[in-house]
């Protein structure tokens, strides 16, 4: 446990040079793209003392202070980079704070949600005012007298304030000499609204009867009034904020994995009264003196209950009580851990039954909760956002359509051409370089893929993950929940010589059916399932070898349960109609039967035949749990329980080696228990890494990324979501947890392993329907410049090309309608 100093900031022992002071959370807006992180973390880093972390999807900055830097400071350097920001949080690395108060410095920026909003509501008003737009300039049947004046006043708010998100990243860009899709977006849409605007004031094109003549190509010596390109201003905006939209829909869900992560612990505690001696002190009544308190108020020291049933209110020493407590949030293994005085507990966990009284020795940022939390928020911070293919595309893309349609307007001019024929030659360049179709090929992939996706269990969550799944070489698997079905299951009886399996389950059952214990209820359900395979009420044979053919139901009495030993009772038939001596008769009936772990038995005196001890080692050595039956002072039978393989695992794990990736299972449970479930499904024994506490399985995640693996993670848990965050590419299963569903990148909807294959190759298929896409829009683009470059394209012929190009894309992506 790490000691803390307890002082407040700039008091008692100064902090080394290099020993981090304080930790600081800044809400950034404006980022639109990976070279925004990379200025922002520059402009950060530059400072003394400073090590900054940018999440573009969070739109957040998470900054390590190693110095004293005012928050101001921070701040203006964020916004000497271009960007908006605000401190979100601030934590002291030397005093203790409470959870709340480590979760507040870790919230997810509103900005995310602000930004969304604010996209969703340009959006809206953008496609109303497009429509009657786009319909009056390109159908000349509707053109009134005077419709230019009307396409113009609904088409310049479409423009300016519509696409003012463009125009912002582009001036953004361009001061620090960068060029974006955003901006051939900005100045294609300024290009086309600006020239329509000098044609409708200036040029003649505002005279009332104007009508707009399709001319296949701009004419030299044209004597008309010029073309207006409003409807191809409104259309571009339009179709860019729906893709825009769409990507800031996936960035508002990114910070749920905290927030879950942090509902999962408990709200109150029952803290407990104690004196200076550390006893708990007790009322005129004799009771503990108890009060309902936030978790947040618990400190080191701090005494409380857990009522059956009940989670943990934070990490602690049990002082008294024993109870089995099931760990299956954290640690995703299916088995309880039975604990008693002097045993430790974590916090969130769940007290199955008994009555505990814990002192608590973790709180707030401490507990193993928080730590889990820490991890998933440093790995989804430390997951730098793939560029965008259009991105990368437009890096060169723009500057050189930019530098043909100057190139044009100038040789143009110097060939002798009319003023209005060389600008109209230069916009038809901007104009069909303006990336409709590439804005459009991966948000309308992306659309059909997950809609494709959703239908078969799949949800993706974004563009960026696809390139991941490309270049994934290795799956790793979490064992319980996953490969296998996450609860204990009775899978053999192994009897003594002479006693009947059958018999010994019926004894087992009717005493565990009392216990509250996930074992006990286990074996329950299976003496349930053999009486009703029988199809009759079972009867317990009595003493005498003949006595079997007395039927009636088990009845149990003087039933003791001992924590993390077994459990007890006297089992007798429960017969109906004895006639005389009943009473003798049930008492010779009855048998007391004890039901258990091995060493349990040992310590009671039990004669353990040497075939019992025997089949107990065998089946422990494959991972199973066991317990032994016993009666008569002698144990009787093995029972030999085990968190079974999923029937549909086995297949899935063929289908992923088939797609050339290799399986890797990661578990927390023992050797023995990997090991099996690896061989029921098909992985190699090379392959199997077990016995991994769950703040280390982002660790090992890391081990295979730094042998040059390209790494997926499958898991269900919450021990799993840092290993989903931290992995190239996190798949959880719907079944599972929250927190593991909002770490990962990819949700499997049934929880059934086959889908995880399936997940693969509909990322990759959607994947390669983007790259034709952008292939083809990138190849038009190529295509057609030369020729509006040539004045051989009138400008309102290019917008309809450009609307083709975008109809060829959306129907490309349909095509992933059929994949999966």
């Amino acid at each position: 446990m790490t000691t803390h100093t307890d002082h407040s900031p700039g008091t008692g022992a100064p902090a080394t040079p290099d020993a981090p002071l304080r930790e600081v959370d800044l809400a950034v807006s404006g980022m639109t793209c990976a070279s925004c992180v990379a200025r922002v973390e520059r402009k950060l880093t530059k400072l003394p003392g400073v090590e900054a972390t940018v999440n573009l999807p969070l739109e957040s900055a998470h900054v390590v202070l190693s110095r004293d830097v005012p928050d101001d400071e921070l701040v203006r350097a964020v916004e000497a980079a271009g960007y908006e920001a605000r401190v979100t949080g601030s934590r002291s690395l030397t005093t203790d704070v409470s959870e709340e108060e480590w979760a507040g410095a870790h919230q997810v920026s509103d900005t995310v949600e602000y930004r969304g909003a604010d996209l969703l509501r340009r959006l809206r008003v953008s496609a109303v005012l497009t429509v009657p737009v786009l319909a009056l300039s390109m159908i000349p049947a509707l053109q009134f007298t005077g419709w230019q004046w009307v396409v113009a006043a609904l088409a310049l708010p479409v423009v300016t304030w519509g696409a003012w998100p463009f125009h912002v990243a582009a001036v953004r860009a361009a001061r620090h000499g960068a060029s974006t899709m955003d901006t051939l977006v900005s100045v294609g849409v300024v290009a086309a609204s600006v020239w329509s605007l000098w044609a409708l004031l200036l040029g003649g094109a505002g005279e009332l009867g104007m009508r707009m003549e399709a001319t296949l190509l701009p004419s030299r010596d044209h004597m008309g009034p010029p073309e207006l390109y409003f409807e191809v201003a409104a259309v571009v905006t339009t179709f860019l904020l729906t893709g825009r939209y769409a990507e800031h829909r996936s960035k508002r869900r990114a910070g749920d994995a905290l927030r879950s992560l942090l509902e999962l612990g408990a709200k109150e505690a029952e803290r407990v009264a104690v004196g200076p001696d550390g006893t708990p002190l007790t009322g005129p009544d004799g009771g503990r003196v108890t009060s309902r308190v936030p978790v947040a108020e618990l400190r080191r020291g701090d005494v409380f209950t857990v009522r059956p049933g009940e989670k943990v209110a934070t990490d602690g020493v049990v002082l008294s009580g024993t109870s089995a407590v099931d760990t299956s949030l954290l640690t995703g293994e299916p088995v309880p851990v039975d604990v008693g005085p002097g045993d430790a507990v974590t916090g969130a966990t769940v007290n199955t039954s008994g009555h505990l009284l814990v002192r608590a020795t973790r709180v707030g940022s401490e507990t193993t909760l928080a730590q889990i939390g820490r991890l998933v928020a440093q790995a989804q911070t430390g997951k730098a956002p793939v560029q965008r293919l259009a991105d990368r595309i437009s890096a060169v893309f723009v500057p050189v359509a930019f530098g043909i349609a100057a190139l044009t307007l100038v040789g143009w001019l110097l060939a002798g051409a009319s003023t209005q024929f060389a600008f109209t030659a230069a916009v038809a360049v901007l104009i069909i370089a303006c990336p409709c179709a590439l804005g459009l090929a991966t948000p309308t992939a992306l659309l059909v893929g997950t809609g494709r996706g959703a239908q078969l269990g799949v949800l993706i969550k974004g563009p960026e993950i696809l390139e991941s799944t490309r270049r994934i070489d290795t799956v790793v698997l979490d064992k319980t929940g996953t490969v296998t079905e996450g609860r204990m299951r009775l899978e053999r009886v192994t009897p003594a010589e002479g006693v009947d399996a059958d018999e010994a389950l019926r004894y087992a059952g009717a005493v565990e059916a009392l216990s509250e214990h996930p074992i006990a209820q286990a074996v329950a359900a299976a003496a349930a399932a053999s009486r009703e395979l029988s199809g009759s009420r079972v009867g317990m044979p009595g003493p005498g070898p003949d006595s079997s053919d007395d039927k009636g139901a088990l009845e149990v009495s003087e039933f003791v349960a001992t924590a993390g030993g077994g459990v007890e009772g006297l089992v007798r038939a429960a017969h109906s109609g004895l006639g005389t001596g009943t009473t003798a008769a049930l008492a010779l009936n009855a048998r007391r039967v004890v039901v258990g772990r091995l060493t349990w038995l040992d310590e009671r005196g039990v004669r353990v035949p040497d075939e019992v001890r025997a089949a107990v080692g065998q089946a422990e050595d494959t991972g199973a749990t066991t317990v032994v039956a016993a009666w008569d002072g002698t144990a009787r039978a093995v029972l030999e329980l085990r968190d079974p393989v999923k029937p549909t695992s086995a297949r899935a794990v063929a289908e992923l080696q088939a797609l050339g990736l290799r399986p890797v299972l990661l578990t927390g449970d023992s050797e023995g228990a990997a090991r099996e479930a690896a061989r029921q499904v098909g992985i190699a024994e090379s392959d199997v890494v077990a016995r991994v506490l769950p703040q280390d399985k982002a660790a090992a995640v890391r081990r295979l990324q730094a042998e040059g693996r390209v790494v997926a993670m499958v898991g269900d848990g919450v021990n799993d979501a840092a290993a989903l965050a931290t992995a190239d590419l996190g798949l959880a299963l719907g079944t599972g947890t929250d927190v593991a569903i909002e770490a990962s990148d990819i949700t499997l909807v049934r929880g059934d392993l086959r889908a995880a294959p399936t997940a693969v190759r509909l990322s990759r298929a959607t994947l390669r329907i983007i790259k034709q896409n952008l292939f083809w829009a990138f190849a038009y683009n190529t295509a057609a410049i030369p020729l509006a470059a040539a004045g051989l394209l009138n400008p309102m012929i290019a917008g309809a090309a450009m609307a083709a190009s975008s109809v060829l894309v959306v129907s490309n992506s349909l095509r992933l309608r059929r994949a999966g």
